[in-house]
């Protein structure tokens, strides 16, 4: 059972009340704050949840920023162009200021919370990480981040959805 926070709660026994009673159903990784905000599905240091993708950011994190940049600009900057630049910008240091510019324009489009600091110094202190977090993101919220912008559009437009989000966790 999901508390008030998004948390999962603790079972308690019958005739007593629970401290955090459970919101309406919604999926567990959409917990909107006072301010409109809504949470990240994962966390930052969640990396290995997607073990694959985990692997190329720490090896070619241009490739894992392509796909985000391409996604989301909706298309407007090609994955291969945004990736070379951003593999080109990562010789001077500055790849985190082009990087980060992205993770604003994806917490704007979906509402989230800006955690677990500021953009530009998640991006400076943790590169790999955050691009890992925008990568689930997306991915948590139905684009397949492999086909590119126009495949996503496309795909949604002939109604082809993909399976929902199971969380893993305790069963029964």
């Amino acid at each position: 059972m999901y508390g008030a926070d998004g948390h999962v709660g603790h079972a308690t026994a019958p005739g007593f009340a629970n401290p955090s009673p459970a919101p309406p159903y919604a999926a567990p990784y959409v917990v909107q704050y006072p301010d409109g905000t809504i949470r990240w599905s994962t966390g930052l240091c969640h990396c290995t949840d997607d073990p694959a993708n985990c692997l190329i950011t720490c090896c070619c994190p241009c490739i894992t920023f392509g796909q985000i940049a391409e996604i989301v600009s909706k298309g407007s900057s090609n994955c291969a162009v945004s990736g070379t630049l951003y593999a080109l910008l990562s010789f001077t240091g500055l790849s985190c200021l082009y990087s980060c510019a992205y993770r604003s324009r994806l917490r704007a489009e979906y509402y989230l919370e800006e955690s677990p600091c500021a953009d530009c110094l998640v991006h400076f202190c943790c590169e790999g990480c955050s691009l890992c977090q925008e990568y689930r993101e997306l991915k948590n919220r139905g684009l397949d981040m492999g086909i590119g912008w126009e495949a996503n559009v496309d795909r949604q437009r002939r109604g082809v959805t993909l399976p929902p989000v199971v969380v893993q966790g305790m069963t029964k």
